[in-house]
């Protein structure tokens, strides 16, 4: 699955979060799990036998969770959302990375491999569904709460995308 998707789906889970902050801390965290994909710029080698292995398990998991239960306001509702944002990506990536890509959700404890035999290919309509109903939600959350992902960024550029898109299907009238 994309990195932007699976950091769409994080910044839609964040939503609950009153914070700017907070939010982006979450659409991190859905992103975080390929850090261990980073070795592909070493080498293809340390990426085969890293990524899924090293930040996509149960231990990154509970590192993240307990950081931004104690980093993110509130508490308990920052952990578990952050917990929900990092599992999104695992299930994102155990069923759209591609038949034969495990996951290793164990690792260091257990090896054992979290390989369905119903994955789908990364370039597959499934993962394009998944992408173009993300596309819609992050839509729907900007006409709801006036926010959309482009406020990780800049909250000005953000200003000008909730108010083009509520001027284009919230039927608002154009300020002068």
């Amino acid at each position: 699955m994309s990195p932007l998707i699976h950091g769409a789906v994080g910044w839609l889970i964040a939503q609950p979060l009153q914070r700017r902050r907070d939010r982006m801390v979450v659409t991190a965290v859905a992103v975080l799990p390929d850090v261990d994909g980073l070795g592909l710029l070493v080498s293809e080698d340390l990426y085969l036998a890293w990524h899924h292995r090293l930040a996509h398990g149960f231990g990154a998991a509970v590192v993240v969770t307990v950081a931004c239960g104690l980093l993110l306001r509130p508490r308990g509702l920052g952990a578990l959302l952050a917990c929900l944002a990092f599992h999104s990506h695992i299930a994102m990536d155990l069923c759209g990375s591609g038949p034969g890509w495990p996951i290793l959700y164990g690792w260091p404890w257990w090896d054992g491999e979290w390989l369905p035999a119903w994955q789908w290919d990364l370039a597959s309509w499934q993962n394009s569904l998944v992408g173009l109903g993300t596309i819609v939600g992050c839509l729907s959350m900007a006409l709801r709460t006036r926010r959309t992902p482009v406020e990780l960024f800049s909250l000005r550029a953000d200003a000008r995308v909730v108010s083009a898109l509520r001027l284009r299907f919230a039927r608002e009238k154009k300020q002068p």
